[in-house]
């Protein structure tokens, strides 16, 4: 008996939905070893290097990708005042996370980096000047209770890790902003050329100040570093492409799973309950976010279809 079509739909979705959820999956644990190594580097070298050769790997992958896709005419751009604007926040972001890693254990790091979207809804609101109802704001709220969770002022001194990786945060929100302008006119390719190129020049900059020259085995770690953020950001656009944010985002808390073990097998760090605690608490209020974001996008797509042609 041959299937119906509204099955064979619901079969294709789901199994999309899947696909979607290992990409996921494999991009969290790809990023706790990229992490590991970069916190094994800063042993010896500066986070800020580590950084940029992060960046020129990834610049250097993305090169033929370009060419093939049609050379300058592809990244030929009108906007380049918002593409280093995106850059120098995404090259702040990526500096100071990484620096962080050097000084706080792996699951720790791993709980505030889930703020960012927290951060990117009230910068969306100040600068964007988008409407939020009440339950969106309990959403930030609940979140943002979560880090403090984790900070917890006045109990202990705050480590200077935890606040660089708030600080990442709060930089990864403005490139999302900026990212979110961008795509009204720039192609992904475009946006993606430009962050690299910008990233790895305001990176660069920095480096400079603490440059050492790599030795043998840490020229390898610094090309696997690189390797490993391409096929990260490769995992999270195919994870995007093929579901719902709302379906694939409740996988991305495994990478404090995979940071706890990680930072256990290989650093000795035992995150504590206060960690597990505030992460969790931050990251179902990011979840919650996400969840309002969808069904208000829905509400809207329906009221406009419903409403007479102009």
């Amino acid at each position: 008996m041959p299937q119906s079509s509204s099955t064979v739909i619901a079969a294709r979705s789901g199994a999309s939905s899947l696909a979607a959820i290992g990409f996921m999956v494999a991009a969290g644990f790809l990023n706790t070893i990229m992490l590991s190594a970069i916190k094994h580097l800063a042993d010896d070298l500066h986070p800020l290097e580590v950084g940029f050769f992060r960046c020129l790997v990834g610049l250097i992958v993305l090169l033929p990708v370009i060419w093939h896709a049609g050379g300058l005419a592809v990244v030929r751009t009108e906007r380049i005042g918002a593409h280093m604007l995106r850059g120098a926040l995404n090259a702040a972001g990526m500096l100071t996370f990484f620096w962080a890693i050097s000084l706080a254990p792996l699951a720790t790091i791993s709980a505030i980096g889930f703020t960012a979207p927290l951060f990117a809804s009230l910068l969306a609101i100040v600068i964007l000047a988008e409407r939020v109802g009440l339950r969106r704001w309990i959403g930030i709220g609940v979140g943002f209770a979560g880090t403090l969770i984790i900070l917890r002022p006045g109990a202990d001194s705050i480590g200077l890790g935890a606040l660089m990786a708030l600080g990442s945060s709060v930089a990864w929100a403005g490139a999302m902003i900026v990212i979110k302008r961008l795509t009204a006119t720039e192609s992904p390719l475009s946006i993606t050329a430009w962050a690299a190129f910008f990233v790895g020049l305001f990176s660069f900059i920095p480096t400079l100040f603490v440059w050492q020259w790599p030795s043998g085995a840490q020229w390898w770690m610094l090309a696997g570093i690189g390797a490993l953020g391409s096929m990260i950001q490769f995992c999270f656009a195919k994870a995007f492409s093929l579901a719902d944010t709302t379906v694939v985002l409740p996988f991305d808390f495994l990478k404090l799973v995979w940071a706890s073990i990680l930072g256990f097998l290989i650093f000795q760090e035992v995150p504590d309950l206060w960690t597990w605690v505030g992460g969790s608490v931050i990251f179902g209020g990011s979840i919650y976010i996400a969840y309002r974001e969808r069904k208000s996008g829905i509400e809207t797509a329906v009221t406009a279809a419903k409403s007479p042609p102009p």
